[in-house]
């Protein structure tokens, strides 16, 4: 279980252009990072995370990411 600020300093440490989203590459950059993010969300992979809940860019939002975060009920 994550807090908002945790989640928020794993996104941004994602986040390597800092263009406010994080991309299917930036996830792949970073795989320990990425099993994190899967935990956190109850989604087994990056594609399924993106593909579900991120943009038609194949990115996601802080805002998105949080939200299905808070979903799966591990966001404190």
């Amino acid at each position: 279980m994550a807090t908002e600020q945790e989640l928020k300093s794993l996104f941004n440490t994602l986040d390597t252009d800092q263009d406010g989203k994080i991309s299917i590459n930036e996830l792949f950059f970073s795989p320990g990072l990425s099993a994190i993010i899967s935990a956190e969300t109850g989604v087994s992979s990056p594609q399924e995370l993106l593909a579900m809940h991120g943009n038609q860019d194949g990115s996601i939002t802080f805002e998105q990411l949080k939200q299905v975060v808070k979903s799966s009920g591990n966001l404190n």
